[in-house]
């Protein structure tokens, strides 16, 4: 080994300065710089054996780490090379710049990442950065907070609720009444607001207000993170937050921005407004329903009554009422949500009253004993002041108003209370006025309250009239008055339509066909027949109901059942058969429930939903008697789905408003379209055979000479409800009556027996619904071209053609339901009912008997009735159901 290897090697130059000295610098450390550092040999290693300048290697690395900082940056000092990797000496022409020693390294503001740290120490924050960024964050808050308090001001109180009228216009362009800006609106003071009041609202909704700061943090978290989630906010939490939103009616926008605003106006008006003036301001600016604008306002639209004189039960109402009107006025909002029904709203407001004087008692704002006089809902007075809305008018407002309401997603309940809409609606004003006449002449004639009150009172018509090709509702019938009857006949019946729901039944069979009996169930639904109209099926009464596969029909319980005809009456001795058409047009209850069961009732369902029928106004799809009509669709829907036959199946959603504008343009536009619901086959011979039962058949009295018409009559169980619905090309429409004590708000309201009714022995749709309808359809057609309906095409296969071979019943069956001889429509034999332990089970909450009258021969006039068959409904029946009806977002709509 050579010697200069064995010689321990000498520090080399590596800086400026030692370059200027000439001499080598000790700051390398122990290893020298290799020899390509310079190019020169002798250059890389000493000649001497010179102690080392550091005591060990640790400390040498040390050293050369603090050297190399700024070693790696390369820069020629004059005309010499880089320095060496480790430090060595600049070329030839001049000492290089090396990872020796350097000046002090630039500070940084913000030393991230961190210099001197490596691997993931770089990038851990150090704590003067982190509460660096804490304080300065933080004080930015403060700062803008303190900005936007400065700029934000106190609201006015008594500019708010400036109302403008909505102007409502027919289908021809001229104005149908002027609503909206009258506006009940009265501020009083503090004094005159009766601390009943005052107490009520604090105990239900912020009973911190006396103290609090006038904003709720958990209450603003949640509606941001509503927002956050896509929903709409949370009203206000604190009645300070919810004074300040209704002093801003004119920023009503669902937004971050006005949300964020509200809080500092909120804050500086919890800072700044003494306690007495925000209450004040509060129930003074408040809406509480019925055009109502602040207490007095309210006190007077309620009670007739100065806000003085209101009692603490009154009070704990009108504090229920701030919630919401549509939910809580006794008198109902069906026309906006069939389920504000007036008795499911009385309900709910007596249950939030009582809730508000319990919180009183125990918050030591209200004694027991004083509070124990308000146990039940106050009586309130009629909520239509505006004489305008009299007569149909009314009736028409609320319809256009809900449909615009659920239709558009730019216009909100409360912008349209605000006004300023012009409203084209497609009310035809000569139909609407001809509908009511033709009402009012039935009426005049035959409906006599005062001579036969157990048997005239309470008479109920509606009925509605919609365009088969655009689905236009062009009249309505909702009642007498609508300042005096508040529901909507038209819109909310929960009437059921017995026999005008076996159109339906005929639909599906020449849609789906009937299933195959010599299959399975699972084949069975896909090989099916498509039935002509010209099939037969049995017209016996008290017909022994089959499944499709020929098993006898039972209910949960095992009890089988026999359908019996309106009347008692059986068809065709003694083959009992009978073809479709001529069952539609003599309603034979047996023939339309066994084809409903051939062809599935989940079938049937489905050709009703697909005619325009809502599935929630619909009843149970379990037992056979769903094909004779125990649903209850409102008036408007029963013309729609109609009109989809018209139309040679073609659907359209019923609807009564064209266009929205105000001074910014239009805000609302209907856009018309449809759905295929049949096939112009089955449409056009659905409407052949309805035309059969008006020009020979229970609805002669429909008939209008020179025109086609089709339709249909039904009558219900008990005879408590009677329909006629029917169209030309041109128009559709539908009738119903009904007895039912309907202004008792606050009772439960129950459908009535119509035997005796108007002088008639019984009322089935072919009686004055049917006269009604012609009468109507007589006017509102005069001058209208005259069209026919198109021919149909055949369709379907002939079924049962050959006739089955008489069954004898068993010593079973008649142990349980045995069939009788057959009976002629004279003969009055009434079938056997199950009773409520036969058909429903204990706790079968949703199983009903339909009352005390479930069913027998005499089950309507000569339009077949609803059958005494088992049913399954919820409300259907003896009661008005609850939420069954309206036209717009409900079970009827």
């Amino acid at each position: 080994m050579s010697e200069h290897r064995r010689k321990t090697p000498q520090s080399q130059g590596g800086g400026r300065a030692a370059a200027r000295r000439g001499q080598p610098s000790p700051s390398a450390g122990r290893r020298a710089a290799p020899r390509s550092a310079t190019g020169s040999p002798s250059d890389a290693y000493g000649s001497g054996d010179e102690e080392r300048p550091y005591s060990g290697r640790a400390e040498a690395r040390r050293a050369g780490q603090r050297s190399n900082s700024g070693g790696r940056r390369r820069a020629a000092d004059g005309a010499g090379g880089g320095g060496g990797r480790r430090g060595g000496p600049g070329g030839p022409n001049g000492p290089g710049r090396g990872r020796g020693r350097s000046g002090p390294a630039k500070k940084r503001i913000i030393d991230y990442p961190r210099a001197g740290k490596y691997g993931a120490a770089r990038w851990v924050p150090s704590w003067k950065l982190v509460t660096g960024l804490f304080i300065g964050f933080f004080g930015s808050l403060v700062a803008i907070a303190g900005v936007a308090y400065a700029l934000v001001g106190v609201p006015d109180v008594a500019k708010t609720a400036t109302a403008q009228n909505n102007v409502y216009y027919w289908s021809d362009g001229t104005q149908m009444v002027a609503t909206g800006g009258e506006t009940n609106r009265q501020n009083i003071g503090y004094a005159e607001i009766p601390e009943a009041m005052r107490y009520a609202v604090i105990s239900q909704e912020n009973k911190t207000f006396e103290t609090d700061s006038g904003i709720d943090p958990k209450g603003i978290a949640r509606a941001f993170l509503n927002m956050a989630k896509g929903g709409e906010t949370q009203g206000g939490s604190t009645i300070t937050q919810q004074y300040v939103k209704n002093a801003r009616l004119d920023d009503q926008s669902q937004t971050i921005s006005r949300k964020f605003k509200e809080i500092f106006v909120a804050i500086k008006v919890g800072a700044t407004v003494k306690k007495n003036d925000i209450m004040a301001g509060y129930l003074n600016s408040a809406y509480y329903g019925r055009n109502a604008y602040g207490i007095q306002a309210a006190a007077h639209a309620y009670f007739d009554k100065d806000a003085k004189k209101l009692n603490p039960g009154e009070c704990a109402f009108l504090a229920a009422v701030l919630k919401g009107a549509t939910y809580y006025d006794p008198a109902g909002a069906e026309s906006i949500d069939p389920a504000a029904t007036a008795a499911a709203n009385s309900r709910r407001a007596e249950r939030q009253m009582q809730d508000t004087l319990n919180k009183e008692v125990e918050y030591g704002h209200l004694s027991a004993s004083v509070r124990n006089k308000y146990t039940k809902l106050p009586k309130v007075q009629n909520p239509r002041s505006n004489t305008e809305l009299s007569g149909q008018i009314g009736y028409l407002v609320d319809l256009a108003k809900a449909y615009i309401i659920n239709n558009s997603d730019k216009i909100t309940a409360n912008q349209l209370q605000q006004g300023g809409y012009s409203i084209h609606t497609t009310f035809d004003k000569n139909k609407v006025k001809q509908l009511e006449d033709a009402v009012k002449k039935v009426r005049k004639e035959n409906i006599k309250p005062d001579e036969r009150p157990k048997t005239d009172k309470y008479v109920q018509f509606g009925g509605a009239s919609v365009n088969p090709d655009t689905g236009a509702i062009e009249a309505i019938y909702g009642g007498e008055d609508a300042t005096k009857h508040f529901t909507n006949n038209a819109d909310q019946t929960g009437a059921q339509v017995g026999s005008t729901f076996k159109p339906f039944v005929l639909a599906a069979a020449m849609s789906w066909g009937k299933k195959n009996p010599k299959l399975g169930d699972s084949q069975a639904q896909d090989e099916r027949t498509i039935v002509s109209p010209d099939s037969f099926y049995s017209g016996k009464n008290k017909l022994k109901i089959k499944n499709y596969d020929g098993s006898i029909w039972t209910d949960k319980n095992g009890k089988q059942w026999n359908q019996t005809n309106d009347g008692g009456a059986s068809y065709n001795k003694p083959s009992y058969r009978i073809d479709l058409r001529e069952a539609m047009r003599e309603s034979v209850n047996s023939a339309y429930v066994q084809l409903g069961m051939d062809v599935g009732l989940d079938k049937v369902q489905q050709a009703a939903l697909d005619a325009g029928i809502l599935k929630s106004s619909l009843a149970s799809a379990n037992y056979p008697s769903f094909s004779l009509g125990t649903s209850d669709p409102s008036a408007i829907r029963m013309a729609g789905a109609y009109g989809t036959f018209a139309d040679s199946g073609k659907q359209h959603d019923p609807y009564s408003v064209d266009q929205v504008t105000n001074e910014t343009g239009t805000v609302f536009q209907h856009e018309g379209k449809s759905e295929r619901a049949f096939t112009p086959p089955v449409a056009d011979n659905v409407t052949d055979v309805l035309k059969t039962v008006v020009d020979k058949g229970t609805g002669t009295k429909a008939q209008l000479p020179g025109r086609d018409v089709a339709g249909k009559t039904g009558t219900t169980d008990g005879n408590k409800s009677a329909w006629f619905v029917g169209y030309t090309p041109q128009l559709s429409t539908a009738i119903t009556m009904y007895r039912m004590d309907d202004n008792e708000s606050s009772k439960k309201r129950e459908f009535l027996e119509m035997y005796g009714t108007g002088g008639e022995e019984k009322i089935h749709g072919a009686s004055f619904p049917a006269e009604i309808w012609h009468d109507y359809m007589e006017h509102a057609l005069k001058g209208a071209k005259v069209m026919d309906f198109p021919t149909p095409e055949d369709i379907g296969t002939v079924v049962n053609d050959v006739p089955s071979p008489s069954v004898t019943p068993s010593p079973t069956e008649s142990e349980t339901s045995s069939p009788t001889p057959s009976v002629t429509p004279s003969e009055t034999t009434t079938s056997p009912s199950p009773t409520a332990s036969e058909t429903c089970g204990d706790f079968d909450w949703n199983c009903s008997t339909g009352g005390t009258d479930t069913g027998g021969t005499d089950n309507g006039g000569t339009d077949g009735g609803v059958t005494a068959s088992p049913t399954e409904s919820t409300g259907n029946g003896n009661t008005r159901g609850t939420g069954n009806g309206g036209l717009f977002g409900g079970p009827n709509g």
